[in-house]
């Protein structure tokens, strides 16, 4: 199913490529990842986060699938380097800000952005071998 020239198809795909690596990213590192967040108290196993989660990566692919239709034929190629041009700017540039302000790490940082590139990355490959 095609709505404006985007796929569901690969947008639902993508998103969930996309949190299977998240799931397996962040399990490698929970003890890095816990000691940069600096939380006295880990949080605690529930529902909501993890279905917030997906929810707003589906957001995610369904507007990088936008995007990279835009740039014209949706290859992985494309798909690659639009995820790399949206990372930098906008999600490292916004974590770099908030972190530095929060008093974070710069480990939480790199942890963080590297999830970011990651999915970002993921869902790029999949939009454009599924296409729009």
């Amino acid at each position: 199913m095609v709505f404006a020239g985007i796929s569901y198809l690969a947008v639902f795909a993508a998103a969930v490529a996309a949190y299977i690596y998240g799931s397996i990213y962040y399990m490698m590192l929970a003890e890095r990842w816990l000691a940069a967040t600096r939380l006295d108290d880990p949080p605690k196993p529930a529902p909501a986060p993890f279905i917030i989660a997906f929810v707003a990566q589906l957001v995610i692919a369904y507007f990088l699938a936008g995007l990279i239709g835009h740039l014209g034929e949706v290859t992985p190629t494309r798909g690659i380097v639009s995820a790399f041009f949206v990372w930098l700017p906008f999600v490292m540039g916004t974590m770099i800000v908030n972190h530095r302000f929060q008093g974070n790490p710069w480990s939480l940082t790199f942890i963080d952005g590297g999830h970011w590139l990651g999915v970002l990355v993921i869902m790029g490959v999949v939009i454009g071998i599924i296409g729009t």
